[in-house]
């Protein structure tokens, strides 16, 4: 993939719900690329405090948390036993936890409850659009599995012309040449209620770019079958459209910020809860 440094996956496990799938994808994942996984879970405060607590219930907190990370790696070495393991149980606030921890990583996996907007944003244990705003690696969002039955299997790419749809159409041609599978490459044009010039024009263009994007990266990766597919409509409909029977799709993530500050774009904003297959976020490099 790009020049991201990171050692290792970071999986965050949540302990109140089934982590079950966002850790398959994580695992295999990690085997694909001969990476270690680093199981992360971080255990709250009580509230009204921001120091360790000792309570009793504080504390059966933490050994709950425990127990569900020896469970997850004891499962992962069931699943891919060649995987390396770790795990930390981390105290604060699963969010800014896991943001920390993303600053080191090559991928942070997530799994996602499908919220609504107004959910994700208020939710106390939403963690998804925070960790995504902030974190300088790709973060992948497992809300539903992988389309592992279609065959030939693709993986699908939002293409803009941005740095942050480059960076993410280098990460897509490297999934897609790990995996074996093919590369749709999208780009989605959504006419303006007044179209002053000619709309094959603008259709052209977009063709046209989609065409430079890929030349280079077509040498690089030649065993990788791309389709370039210029739609009309709005991208995040489209976009899922496309990605419905795709092992994943990847799109590019703008600017970084944090609880006051979440710029990630409505486009991956929209996909996180549209999008019927694991959505990759990956940030401008």
């Amino acid at each position: 993939m790009s020049g991201h440094r990171g050692l290792d996956i970071v999986v965050g496990i949540d302990p109140a719900r089934d982590w079950h799938l966002p850790l398959a994808w994580a695992a295999d994942e990690a085997h694909r690329r001969r990476l270690p996984l680093r199981l992360v879970l971080a255990v709250p405060p009580e509230r009204g405090t921001d120091h360790v607590d000792g309570t009793p219930g504080h504390m059966a907190l933490r050994q709950t948390g425990a127990d569900r990370l020896d469970q997850a790696r004891n499962w992962v070495h069931d699943r891919q036993p060649e995987v390396g393991v770790t795990c930390d149980l981390l105290h604060g606030f699963p969010a800014p936890a896991l943001g920390g921890v993303a600053e080191e990583a090559h991928l942070v996996v997530l799994g996602s409850r499908h919220l609504s907007r107004t959910a994700e944003f208020f939710s106390a244990g939403s963690i998804v659009v925070p960790v995504s705003a902030q974190a300088r690696c790709p973060v992948v969002v497992v809300g539903d599995a992988e389309h592992i039955s279609r065959q030939p299997p693709y993986v699908v790419v939002g293409l803009d012309g941005s740095a942050s749809a480059t960076a993410a159409l280098v990460f897509a041609f490297d999934e897609a040449d790990l995996r074996g599978a093919a590369l749709r490459v999208v780009c989605v044009w959504q006419p303006p209620v007044f179209m002053p010039n000619d709309a094959e024009a603008a259709l052209q263009a977009r063709r046209a770019l989609l065409s430079e994007a890929t030349a280079g990266l077509s040498d690089k990766y030649p065993d990788v079958h791309v389709t370039h597919e210029v739609m009309t409509g709005h991208p995040v409909e489209e976009l899922a459209r496309a990605a419905e029977h795709a092992l994943a799709v990847v799109v590019g993530r703008r600017g970084r910020g944090g609880y006051t500050g979440m710029r990630i774009g409505s486009v991956v904003h929209g996909l996180l809860h549209r999008a019927h297959c694991p959505v990759i976020t990956v940030p401008t490099e």
